[in-house]
């Protein structure tokens, strides 16, 4: 346990060195966050597909819990039940278009994780960043419970719980508790807990910021104690579900699914739910008593229960949606809690936006309309008038603009459009438009995965770590 201890007091070393310009110390949040005995209890896993580079290399680290796929390298560093998905590594050959540049790459990218600490944390490697294309860094960084790096290089960073940092390079940056940053590359900066920013340079700027007050219902992580609040009971009540997916190595699938859907091994599927064609379950997902219509996604950390989705829906990494209907291609961003109850159900219009890091949590009945945006805090039709528009409204914005407590800054039709892209890409990439022969995704490539388990020195000095492991073709 010794090698331990100083695996992570190196770690918390180096994150404060690249924080000092900041001010910002994270020891006081790290001590006993995670118990050290803890990370020897859990193996560790791997993927192995025909469809994704095999390339594992982990060297002096603990990997407790921790998930791998693709082309991955661990060093340094611990992993307390992270998902690791490297299922969009770009290849030798592939050429990236940046603006107006066509760039070739030159060798297989893999994700390279060193000197950081990764909490319950999902890492997708689908990266943006024209200077790093071989290579998805993160480095010198902690983050915690449920946060997102989502085709984000980190180095020298704090990600507080259920942030999300989204197709964004960070450099020696504080992302507060669920604050969401989609602002292309940023550093030395102090993102204040609640805070929902998308930019694109000279095109548009979307701002929200959650009242301090209001979101410590929801989630608040101070020094010295675990992160507490709604979000944390809500995945703690349903954590004995997944124990036995994880407990047993050989297991049998909970139900069978259309042959042109994936269903993970180690998502939880309760009775009474329905998976239609081109749908994908990713690991980590929990579904009761709810409906998959075709094409859509339950992504890792989603938890869909009672509700219905009926078809080409996207639900990022980390959504909830419960006591819910959704209309046809609604899309529900990272990590946004959407809570109806069963005698006032909440009712979402096709076609429409649910921005990322947004709470819905109502007590009476409520419609949003088809073709509508919405962020921010709603628990009832007044507020869904201030934090909503209909996408028609949204595209006409053109310079300063602000309702509520959001502002926006550029053009509308910029900001729907990108967002329409991108939900677009995710469709694509799930394999929601698969005819059968073409377009195939995610949805048809992770059907036949071989799980693998390595295991840490159960004792003596090296107590908790993992030996050094190469894994080739």
């Amino acid at each position: 346990m010794k090698e331990l201890k100083k695996l992570l007091d190196r770690i918390v070393q180096r994150v404060n060195i690249n924080l000092r310009e900041l001010g910002y110390d994270i020891e006081p949040f790290v001590h006993g966050l995670i118990p050290l005995n803890q990370l020897v209890k859990f193996y560790a896993f791997y993927g192995i597909t025909p469809h994704h580079p095999l390339d594992f290399q982990f060297k002096h680290s603990n990997l407790s819990g921790s998930y791998f796929l693709g082309k991955c390298r661990v060093t340094n560093s611990l992993l307390y039940k992270s998902d690791i998905r490297g299922d969009e590594l770009k290849q030798h050959g592939d050429m990236f278009r940046f603006k107006d540049l066509e760039i070739l790459i030159n060798q297989d990218e893999g994700i390279d994780i060193e000197d950081s600490f990764l909490i319950k944390t999902l890492v997708h490697n689908y990266s943006h960043d024209p200077e790093t294309l071989e290579k998805f860094f993160i480095k010198d960084t902690l983050s915690t419970h449920y946060a997102n790096i989502h085709g984000s290089p980190s180095a020298g960073c704090f990600l507080g719980p259920f942030s999300t940092v989204d197709l964004t390079t960070i450099r020696d940056c504080v992302i507060g508790a669920y604050s969401y940053v989609q602002a292309g590359e940023i550093s030395h900066l102090n993102i204040d807990p609640g805070t929902i920013w998308v930019r694109s340079p000279d095109s548009f700027n979307f701002l929200y910021r959650y009242s301090a007050e209001k979101l410590s219902n929801y989630i608040h992580f101070t020094p010295g104690a675990s992160p507490k609040g709604l979000f944390m009971d809500f995945v703690e009540d349903r954590k004995k579900d997944f124990q036995r997916v994880f407990d047993v190595v050989n297991i049998e699938s909970s139900r069978s699914v259309p042959s042109n859907s994936s269903l993970d091994r180690y998502a939880v599927i309760k009775p009474h739910t329905h998976i239609g064609e081109n749908v994908l379950v990713a690991q980590r997902a929990y579904l009761q008593n709810s409906w998959l219509g075709k094409g859509s996604n339950a992504q890792e950390n989603c938890y869909i229960i009672n509700s219905r989705l009926d078809g080409n829906n996207v639900t990022a990494h980390g959504g909830k949606i419960i006591e819910a209907d959704l209309g046809n291609d609604v899309f529900v961003g990272f990590n946004s809690f959407l809570r109806g109850c069963p005698d006032c159900r909440l009712i979402i219009g096709r076609e429409s936006i649910i921005m990322p890091h947004t709470i819905i949590d109502i007590r009476e009945p409520l419609t949003i309309p088809s073709s509508h945006i919405v962020w921010g805090l709603v628990t009832n039709q007044k507020e869904l008038e201030v934090n909503s528009m209909p996408i028609k409204t949204f595209s006409t914005i053109d310079g300063l603009f602000s309702k509520g407590d959001m502002l926006f800054e550029g053009r509308g039709a910029d900001f729907v459009s990108a967002f329409m892209n991108r939900i677009d890409h995710i469709l694509k990439a799930n394999g929601a438009y698969f005819n059968g022969t073409e377009h195939k995704g995610h949805a048809q490539k992770n059907q036949h995965i071989s799980f693998n388990t390595i295991q840490p020195y159960p004792v003596g000095k090296l107590e908790g770590l993992y030996p050094t492991i190469s894994i080739q073709p």
